[in-house]
């Protein structure tokens, strides 16, 4: 399972023998005109690469998870249909890896149960629980809070880990 970073890393679908999936709005992330495009396509019309659109219930636990774990406003909607998919496929008995080096897809990965592998980061060593809050008066909202200020003080809000738990590879 790709996702853009995985292209932009050079990940290259033909150089594995493997059956590799992704979701259309990668595809469309990628410049046109770029070598990173047009391996992409290469590999699409090789049928090394089958593209594919999650259905919206696996959409729906996906965003319902990382809201759980903080990460919902840090994760774009690709990011969400990568997951998205790659939970749909293991729910069908595939067994699979996200090659992702973007730590909110690998934090919110592993709290759905998925497997990820980073391309040219190290990865994330813990599963994170995100709280978003102020550092003036120390006011805590929910982690899909839409707002940067606070409500009380008028401060810029921060994030910060509430809970971390230590991966298992």
């Amino acid at each position: 399972m790709l996702d853009t970073s995985a292209f932009i890393a050079g990940f290259d679908p033909l150089a594995i023998t493997d059956l590799v999936y992704t979701v259309p709005a990668v595809g469309q992330e990628l410049a046109s005109n770029s070598m990173i495009y047009t391996r992409f396509k290469t590999a699409v019309e090789s049928g090394r690469l089958r593209v594919r659109t999650p259905s919206h219930a696996f959409l729906d636990r996906v965003k319902a998870s990382s809201k759980a774990v903080g990460d919902v406003l840090f994760l774009s909607e690709v990011d969400n249909q990568v997951l998205a998919l790659a939970l749909e496929l293991k729910a069908s008995g595939d067994d699979l890896l996200i090659v992702t080096d973007d730590y909110s897809i690998q934090n919110v990965a592993n709290q759905l149960g998925l497997g990820f592998v980073p391309l040219m980061t190290f990865g994330i060593r813990y599963r994170l629980n995100w709280v978003i809050y102020c550092p003036a008066c120390h006011r805590e909202y929910q982690a899909d809070y839409k707002l940067k200020t606070c409500q009380a003080c008028g401060t810029e809000l921060k994030r910060k880990p509430l809970r971390k738990t230590l991966l298992r590879r």
